[in-house]
């Protein structure tokens, strides 16, 4: 694969599923490093990047993605090492909106960045979008199933709902699990 897909850096014992869809042109805007896993039906899509002398997403080294998830760059997506996507993910660093008029047309947002720190697992059908500005999904965070999250999320958090809200959060410092603060 990384004969024909021209990655900016691809590392060993990668495996790619043939059924993911990834254009071979924007390939070399995409830094994927040792052990990683892109499942059946992975789609991942670099929009026109602003920076097209680095890579518009990276995936660190023991990232797996599982089945029908949808990774969408147009900024920069960084996840970082033995994080987990469960299936049908969806991580966007843009959005659409509809403009006021009669027919509601759809304008994509310039959009922000997003990185999820290592470590994280993000569950089923769970949605990630920055509008605008550094989204950050804090180390060893967990963002349940269903969840739609739109703004950071400190380190050790579990993450619920829609909007996605911290519901427990745990303290190293003290080895104890305590309530989220809700915003």
């Amino acid at each position: 694969m990384c004969v024909t897909y021209p990655f900016a850096k691809i590392g060993h014992s990668t495996w790619i599923h043939h059924s993911c869809e990834l254009s071979r042109a924007s390939a070399s805007l995409i830094s994927v490093g040792s052990s990683v896993l892109l499942d059946r039906s992975v789609s991942i899509e670099i929009l026109e990047s602003p920076h097209p002398s680095k890579p518009s997403l990276i995936l660190e080294d023991g990232v797996k993605i599982q089945q029908n998830t949808t990774i969408s760059a147009r900024n920069h997506i960084h996840i970082q090492s033995n994080t987990i996507c469960g299936q049908s993910v969806l991580i966007m660093d843009h959005a659409e909106e509809l403009q006021d008029g009669p027919c509601g047309v759809n304008r994509k947002t310039v959009g922000g960045s997003i990185l999820v720190e290592e470590g994280c697992w993000i569950a089923n059908r769970a949605v990630i979008v920055s509008r605008d500005g550094e989204l950050v999904i804090g180390r060893n965070s967990v963002i349940g199933a269903n969840s739609v999250v739109t703004r950071s999320v400190p380190p050790y958090s579990i993450v619920l709902g829609n909007p996605g809200r911290v519901i427990k959060q745990y303290d190293p410092a003290t080895g104890k699990w305590v309530l989220g603060k809700r915003p």
